[in-house]
């Protein structure tokens, strides 16, 4: 799905709402997210899972043309981490499409 399937199944469901209202309300929220994970906070959206940010340490790295040896500098690097109910109502779908029995963790 991409942001434009998005905008569009917000106005589509949302019949108030006009696509211009509904793409305001997409990258407001995009924005905000982004915003907080500028600031190191972290993001969690019940049910769906939760936004955080990891540390990559600086490491020497190799030049794949040339062999030599270059630094990488730390980075910070956005992390995902999905949800009890986003990854059961996923395995759910997933088993029902594939005409099986859903995966019950031990």
């Amino acid at each position: 799905m991409t942001r434009s399937d998005l905008v569009e199944a917000l106005a589509s469901r949302f019949g108030q709402l006009t696509h211009r209202d509904a793409e305001f309300a997409v990258k407001t929220i995009l924005d905000a997210m982004g915003d907080a994970l500028v600031k190191g906070h972290r993001i969690e959206i019940r049910g769906f899972g939760s936004f955080s940010i990891n540390r990559r340490s600086p490491r020497m790295g190799r030049n794949p043309r040339s062999g030599e040896s270059v630094m990488i500098p730390e980075k910070r690097v956005p992390h995902f981490k999905p949800g009890k109910a986003l990854r059961e109502h996923v395995d759910a779908k997933t088993a029902e499409i594939l005409g099986r029995e859903p995966q019950n963790p031990a």
